[in-house]
């Protein structure tokens, strides 16, 4: 499936930004960052309920955090042959008026004193679901709306916002929890995904029925994984992005409940320590494609994703006063890290693989990408709940920078710059 996007005319000088000149990426990204904001307002609050309102333990907790993965694992195949076979934009708008009916049902349920872990565990499954799908059909629309000389910039123009938005989103849940309550703050996700809905329903793009015959839903899937598997770049990004995430979710899983039961921070001060960290993926997202160009995109992901993450490991020295910047000096180069090296996997995703084949093979890949993630956090719970929350934090942070000297094996390290031409598809 193919959808033809325009480009409109310019004037003569100065070329205008491309959320000027192109109104189907607008719709796109305002789409796309009012729902991260939503999310991350969703990451902060439910973890804070179980912890603070159910009073739920290391383990009860982070199995939010997996439920909401999870979904990736039982539905992600399939979601990527089913994104190519629909109208994207369609798919797009289910998700997201789905998404915004369950996290509206958690406040009532805490209106209606009916609230319990079971209810919080149903709908960050179902949301992570809907997220599937809306997350496959995104990433399959964007090469469609934007043309090809403006990807770069698009990618960084969405990573940077979508971390901005991740940054306010953490900063008001902190203040909204503090104020009135976990529960109540999930109301922002019902407006956020207002707008969402609101800004995908306008993009106007025209979508063409796909040329090829379709075939069985087992076929596409199976194709997927192959050109996955035998792909030397798309395998090794694959590995890395797995070891990479289940390190990633773990401490992150766990990282409320630490900071509230052992480090003894306040509900606010969490979300403005949380939000801080963050800022560090606004600063990735501007000098993504500048160090890029510099050093070469290979040579800048290796900078990205293994030697700036390496602070992770000062986040369980973190303490009260004067400690708290050991949470931010970790959280900080991380988000950088995660956010700029995201930016040059994009870009480069979008170049490399045929249109007619990026709802398959991000699907594909995502399946493992974010699969591990459930699993990262349950190991974190199980860890937090036998060895205590201080060695759960460790072990979950040393396997940051382990998972990223897998690239190190990869062609990656061989060579200056990742691939701008497509992939080679082998014949069926």
């Amino acid at each position: 499936m193919t959808l033809l996007a325009q480009r409109p005319a310019t004037r003569p000088g100065r070329t205008p930004g491309l959320l000027r000149r192109n109104r189907d990426f607008r719709m796109l990204y305002l789409g796309e960052v009012s729902g991260k904001y939503g999310s991350s307002v969703t990451g902060l609050a439910l973890p804070l309920t179980a912890a603070a309102v159910l009073h739920a333990g290391p383990l009860a907790t982070s199995s939010l955090t997996a439920a909401a993965w999870l979904p990736w694992l039982l539905v992600g195949l399939p979601a990527g042959a089913w994104v190519d076979r629909l109208p994207r934009r369609t798919v797009m708008l289910v998700s997201a008026l789905c998404s915004l009916l369950l996290y509206l049902s958690v406040p009532v349920a805490g209106a209606l004193g009916v609230l319990g872990l079971p209810q919080l565990l149903v709908v960050a499954l179902l949301a992570g679901t809907s997220g599937v799908f809306f997350q496959t059909a995104y990433t399959a629309l964007l090469p469609a709306v934007v043309p090809e000389p403006d990807r770069a910039e698009g990618n960084a123009k969405l990573h940077g916002s979508a971390s901005a938005a991740q940054l306010l989103g953490l900063g008001t849940g902190g203040t909204l929890a503090q104020a009135f309550g976990p529960v109540n703050g999930l109301l922002a996700n019902t407006a956020t995904f207002l707008v969402s809905l609101l800004s995908t329903s306008r993009i106007k793009a025209r979508e063409e029925r796909p040329s090829a015959a379709r075939r069985s839903l087992r076929q596409e899937v199976g194709e997927g994984l192959r050109l996955v598997l035998r792909d030397r770049w798309l395998r090794a990004f694959l590995c890395f992005g797995g070891l990479s995430n289940l390190a990633l979710t773990a401490y992150q899983s766990i990282l409320v409940i630490f900071l509230l039961d052992r480090v003894h921070l306040s509900q606010g001060l969490i979300g403005v320590l949380v939000a801080a960290a963050s800022v560090g993926g606004i600063g990735g997202a501007a000098v993504a494609r500048r160090v890029g160009a510099a050093l070469g995109t290979a040579r800048a992901t290796l900078l990205f994703q293994l030697v700036l993450p390496a602070p992770v490991l000062l986040i369980p020295l973190t303490g009260r006063g004067a400690g708290t910047l050991c949470y931010l000096a970790g959280g900080m180069t991380v988000s950088a890290g995660v956010v700029a090296g995201n930016v040059l996997r994009a870009t480069f995703n979008q170049r490399y693989v045929p249109a007619e084949l990026l709802g398959r093979i991000s699907a594909t890949t995502a399946v493992v990408v974010y699969g591990t993630m459930p699993l990262g956090a349950l190991l974190a719970g199980v860890l937090g709940q036998t060895l205590g929350l201080g060695p759960a934090m460790w072990l979950s942070c040393a396997g940051v920078p382990l998972a990223a000297a897998t690239l190190l094996l990869s062609p990656v390290r061989r060579h200056r710059d990742l691939p701008d031409s497509p992939m080679t598809v082998p014949a069926p």
